[in-house]
C-alpha cells in the first residue's frame, strides 16, 4: 500500500487543505481522498492512471477539497471510462454534483454511485477495510489491512494423518482440535508465520486530541 500526498497547504488561517491517493500493491485500484483543482495533473505526473481511480472520498464540502471533482469526472468520461465509480462524501455532495452537471451541461457514460459518509465501516474491499469517524465538520479515517494467514504445510498434515477436507481450512486459521484419543492438533503448528495487517490513521486535524494519540499508538502511519 503506497500513499502519495498531492497537496498539503494551509489555504487560510483556520483551514487545512489535504489531498492524497492510496495505491494498493495487490491490485490496480486507486483510492483518492479529496479532489482539489489540478490534482489529476499531479496524479498523472506521478505516473498513475486516473482510470484506475475506483473510489473518491470527500472529507467535507469545503471548496478546496472538491473544486477539481467535476473536472476529474469529465476527464474520465473523455478517456472512455466504462467501469463504475464510487464517491463517498457528506449528504449534500449529490446535490452539488447534480447542479454542477446541469450548469455545465455534462453527462457521464459511466455509472457513479454516491455513498453518504457515516461513522463506522464504510468500505470492505478485498483485505482492506476503511472506517470513518466524524470530527466536528470533517471525517477522519482508519484503513485496516486484515491479517493474512500463513501457508499451510501440507506435508506436516499428512504426517499427522489429517484427512484432506474442511479441517485443513480450520487448521490454517490457527484453530485447535482435540481428537478422541486426546491428541491435540494446533493449527499454528501446521502453517507458516501469519502476516499481520497494517493500520493507517488518516487524521486531518492538526490540533492535539486524545483520540489522535490513541490511534497513533496502534497505527503504522499517522497523517495530521
Amino acid at each position: 500500500m503506497e500513499i502519495n500526498c498531492l497537496n498539503n497547504s494551509i489555504s487560510n488561517f483556520n483551514y487545512l487543505n489535504t489531498s492524497f491517493v492510496i495505491q494498493f500493491l495487490t491490485f490496480k485500484d486507486i483510492w483518492m481522498f479529496n479532489c482539489y483543482e489540478g490534482c489529476q495533473y499531479i496524479v498523472t505526473n506521478n505516473k498513475l492512471k486516473i482510470n484506475n481511480i475506483s473510489k473518491i472520498i470527500i472529507t467535507d464540502l469545503h471548496i478546496n477539497n472538491m473544486s477539481g471533482l467535476l473536472g476529474l469526472l469529465s476527464s474520465l468520461n473523455l478517456i472512455g471510462r466504462t467501469k463504475s465509480l464510487h464517491i463517498y462524501g457528506p449528504k449534500d455532495l449529490a446535490f452539488y454534483l447534480d447542479l454542477s452537471k446541469k450548469y455545465s451541461h455534462t453527462n457521464f457514460n459511466y455509472i457513479i454511485y454516491i455513498h453518504i459518509l457515516t461513522t463506522g465501516l464504510i468500505i470492505n474491499y478485498y483485505h482492506y477495510r476503511l472506517y470513518a469517524f466524524k470530527n466536528d465538520n470533517q471525517y477522519e479515517f482508519i484503513i485496516m489491512q486484515l491479517e493474512q494467514y500463513g501457508t499451510f504445510i501440507l506435508s506436516k498434515a499428512k504426517k499427522n494423518y489429517v484427512i484432506p477436507g474442511p479441517m485443513y481450512g480450520k487448521l490454517k486459521q490457527g484453530l485447535k482440535f482435540v481428537l478422541p484419543d486426546g491428541l491435540i492438533l494446533d493449527g499454528k503448528k501446521f502453517t507458516s508465520f501469519n502476516l499481520f495487517g497494517t493500520q493507517v490513521s488518516l487524521i486531518l486535524n492538526r490540533s492535539y486530541r486524545r483520540i489522535n494519540i490513541e490511534h497513533n499508538i496502534i497505527s503504522s502511519i499517522l497523517f495530521y
